[in-house]
């Protein structure tokens, strides 16, 4: 079968190779791919920034954004030939650790834990893939192609659900939020506010393109500053930008929650008086938390998500669809891009 693979730490080593079909031990679903998202994190790897290969190998399989349609399933498993469905992205540690131990495997102590596509374990960019029943989620057949947007769905349920946990300290009544970043991460983000009646508010520096029309079409408003943004209650941070994460600290409300949910890449300084925004945090009693990845029930909280959005909706943010014989555009990206898919249809 066709895969893209890479060679973990070598700059520009992925390629479209032939590779035996996964063995039965991998997972009893045998799931043909339709779709697999591309994301900064693959783009990483390709770079030879980040990613560590399978025990004994010098090559992985790519892809942690999954779709695919189940081909073989045993008797009981919960699963038929036809199902959608989508592979989740981490297992837990062999140890286990206490979290891992617990089902939150998310939460990892030990960083002994696999993921598919990214750390140790092969993943899902290849005609044929396999899962275990307990880590493929069953989407709703009216999802169609949407359903790719269930892996960075579900890390937005799980930031969205450690925002509520903290926000139960004392008395919580948020209303505004702020959205930095008009990515994937953070339209799921604002999607999920929106569902929760709050007043959402998107910063992203695109004039133009789709993503300022997907922002209003949602039902939230976009902001290209935050001059004209109010101080928010909530704010998701989804760009990893230091100089956005700042300002977005600064701008808050009192008791304000703030999720870092963007990854920084690291490498740039700015100045930062380290005093004043202690102060202010401790005066304001304001939280700010990092989340990434999640467990089986944020995949299941994103899919009821994404089951209520509105699929046309959806749809839009699938902006380039590149089938498999052209994977190397999918992997660069392009103005107007918010998320790009490569097809084995």
């Amino acid at each position: 079968m066709r895969a893209i693979t890479v060679e973990p730490g070598r700059a520009n080593s992925a390629a479209l190779e032939e590779i035996p079909e996964p063995e039965p031990g991998d997972g009893a679903l045998l799931v043909r791919s339709l779709v697999t998202g591309i994301c900064g994190t693959d783009r990483e790897i390709v770079a030879g920034d980040y990613g560590w290969a399978p025990p004994g190998r010098k090559r992985l399989v790519l892809g942690h954004e999954s779709l695919g349609r189940v081909e073989q399933a045993p008797q009981q498993s919960g699963f038929a030939a036809g199902d959608l469905v989508v592979g989740i992205v981490r297992r837990p540690d062999p140890v286990p650790c206490i979290a891992c131990g617990a089902g939150e495997w998310d939460m990892c102590r030990n960083g002994d834990y696999t993921e598919r596509g990214i750390k140790a374990r092969d993943g899902y960019m290849a005609e044929f893939f396999r899962l275990e029943p307990e880590f493929a989620i069953k989407l709703d057949p009216a999802l169609g192609l949407n359903g790719v947007l269930l892996e960075p769905a579900s890390v937005l349920a799980k930031a969205w659900d450690h925002i509520e946990q903290i926000g139960h300290r004392a008395l919580w009544q948020p209303r505004i939020v702020l959205v930095t970043g008009a990515g994937p991460v953070g339209l799921m983000a604002a999607l999920i506010g929106v569902q929760r009646g709050l007043e959402v508010h998107v910063l992203d520096h695109n004039r133009d393109g789709p993503k300022p029309g997907l922002v209003r079409d949602l039902g939230a408003r976009f902001h290209t500053s935050l001059d004209d943004a109010p101080a928010p209650d909530v704010v998701l941070e989804c760009t990893g930008a230091t100089s956005v994460i700042i300002d977005a600290v600064a701008h808050c409300a009192p008791a304000a929650i703030v999720c870092l949910a963007g990854v920084s890449s690291g490498g740039r300084t700015v100045d930062l008086d380290l005093g004043a925004l202690n102060r202010n945090m401790v005066l304001s009693n304001e939280v700010v938390f990092g989340s990434v990845n999640a467990n089986r029930r944020h995949y299941e909280l994103a899919a009821a998500s994404l089951a209520r959005a509105d699929p046309a909706w959806l749809g839009r943010l699938i902006t380039r669809r590149v089938p498999i014989e052209r994977w190397r555009e999918a992997l660069q990206p392009r103005h107007g891009d918010v998320k790009v898919v490569l097809s084995f249809e």
